[in-house]
């Protein structure tokens, strides 16, 4: 057993000991940070595995908010002159210093979040991840030499930093999304203030302290060049409306984005939204069963439910639902519920009493709407602070409304098709346009689903679940998904401000598009 090891055992209950309140101290001090200037009574903080208080920190109020954006600006004056790779060269010293602290960083995103240490450690391998791609971006920013309709003219696009970016993030993947933006930002000449959920900011303070460091041990990186914002959605809003913010990203709500994405727009900033999704898979009567049935279980259930890309809808053909149900209500009901320290574990809790209210509220809606509904009870297993729930499969006739609406929780609603156009219309039924996903073995339906006539989804699949994006392709959604791409592909744009350059090299000074306009000039 390493000294991570003892700080924090499999079991629950530790508040009875303030156990995991300790252990975040303890993960602190092995990171080499520390919470004493963070601490005050503002904002309380629990861990879902089983209620405890691990922590009371400080809020930023508007004061503080004017001068980390003065601070940001300051650092961005700096910044945006160092060469990319030259940026590079930070992130990837930040990307080190997260993979040798792997371990401890996943404890802690475990006990704050409350999702199963694989997916902990998944999550904190993304952001190393997503650090090497950062690194590799530093070195291909590029952009195009267009040809000009003038002889000895050349007509170019370039692209150069933009401003200060606020980052504003969801308890659920309280590291990586961070990461997503903040890394390639740092790489196209960025600054930025990230606003994290208040249900989780310890993992911020960690993730965002070890950059600090790594800003600190490097002589091309200014002061205050991340930083980091304590508090609810007011916080978030004075980020979206502050004029020196130039980029705002929101990954969270429909409600959320809507809120922030015209306040941003209001000022002419520019916002880059990830929000809702209702995402669906559709199981040909050709498909492996056996993939989609493993591929349906963890989209539904990882992270007890709570990702954006969860598998809420499965659109079965009429031929094979029966014994598909059958077989998937059997197999959900096998999986280990428990603390997420526990390696055995398959789910863990919900983040908090109002997400099991929620959910609660969306099955008795589905069962007043005719569904059927196989799980969906609490359990207790640390608690009365804590909420574990059984995931839910509901057999629904129809896609009713509460189909249509985005619940944050292990519910997943079943629908029956009998052709596959019939199929693409139940998937393109709802509001949200994240990730979906088809198991076919024709590939003429593989093909169609991921055609124009196909999927309106910003994510894809074919024959995996919708979940566990990677980070080379763009992540993001349309419809009320928001649009943006957070990350991925050429999503570095949404981070630099583009200019279109003219080069006149001859002697003449003739106009575009044949126009004439003759002087005689001595």
């Amino acid at each position: 057993m390493n000294a991570l090891d003892k700080m924090i055992s499999p079991g629950v209950g530790h508040s009875v000991q303030g156990g995991f309140a300790r252990s975040v101290t303890d993960i602190f001090g092995a990171l080499g940070l520390s919470l004493d200037a963070s601490q005050d009574s503002d904002l309380k903080v629990f861990s879902p595995v089983d209620g405890s208080e691990l922590a009371a920190l400080r809020t930023d109020k508007a004061g503080d908010m004017d001068a980390m954006v003065a601070n940001a600006r300051a650092a961005f004056a700096v910044w945006k002159d160092v060469p990319a790779p030259h940026r590079g060269e930070l992130v990837r010293r930040y990307g080190l210093l997260v993979r040798e602290h792997k371990e401890a960083l996943s404890q802690l995103l475990t006990i704050e979040n409350g999702k199963i240490l694989t997916e902990a450690r998944g999550e904190v391998q993304e952001v190393i991840d997503i650090c090497e791609y950062a690194v590799g971006l530093s070195r291909q920013l590029f952009g195009l030499t267009i040809a000009s309709e003038r002889a000895e003219h050349r007509l170019t696009e370039y692209w150069h930093p933009l401003g200060v970016l606020g980052l504003i993030s969801a308890f659920n993947f309280p590291a990586a999304v961070w990461a997503w933006g903040t890394t390639v930002a740092l790489v196209c000449g960025d600054s930025a203030i990230w606003k994290p959920s208040e249900k989780t900011p310890l993992t911020a303070l960690a993730f965002a302290g070890l950059l600090q460091k790594a800003a600190a041990d490097y002589d091309l990186a200014p002061d205050h060049l991340v930083q980091v914002a304590i508090g609810d959605a007011a916080c978030g809003a004075m980020l979206a409306d502050h004029p020196d913010v130039a980029i705002v990203s929101a990954t969270g709500s429909v409600r959320m984005g809507q809120d922030v994405g015209v306040r941003v727009q209001r000022r002419f900033g520019r916002p880059v939204l990830e929000l809702g999704g209702n995402n669906a898979a559709v199981v040909a009567p050709s498909a492996d069963i056996g993939l989609a049935l493993r591929g349906t279980i963890f989209a539904a259930t990882g992270t007890c439910g709570q990702r954006c890309t969860t598998l809420r809808r499965l659109i079965v053909h009429e031929d094979i639902r029966a014994d598909f149900v059958k077989r998937l209500i059997a197999a959900v009901g096998s999986l280990n519920i428990g603390s997420p320290l526990d390696d055995a574990t398959h789910v863990g809790p919900l983040i908090d009493k109002a997400a099991f209210d929620a959910m609660q509220r969306a099955l008795d809606q589905a069962r007043r709407d005719g569904g059927i509904v196989h799980g969906g009870d609490r359990i207790e297993v640390a608690g009365p602070d804590a909420y574990y729930v059984r995931p839910a499969i509901v057999e629904m006739p129809a896609q009713s409304e509460i189909v249509r609406e985005e619940t944050f929780a292990p519910i997943l609603y079943v629908l029956s098709y009998r052709d596959f156009a019939e199929a693409i219309a139940l998937q393109n039924g709802v509001p949200q346009g994240l990730s979906s996903c088809v198991f076919t073995s024709d590939v003429r339906e593989a093909e169609k689903f991921q055609s124009a006539q196909g999927s309106d989804c910003g994510i894809v699949n074919v024959n995996i679940g919708t979940s566990g994006a990677e980070i080379g392709g763009a992540f993001g959604g349309e419809k009320v998904t928001g649009g943006g791409r957070v990350s991925g592909s050429d999503s570095w744009k949404n981070y630099m401000r583009r200019v279109t350059a003219t080069v006149n090299y001859s002697t003449s000074l003739p106009l575009a598009q044949g126009v004439k306009f003759d002087l005689d000039i001595d």
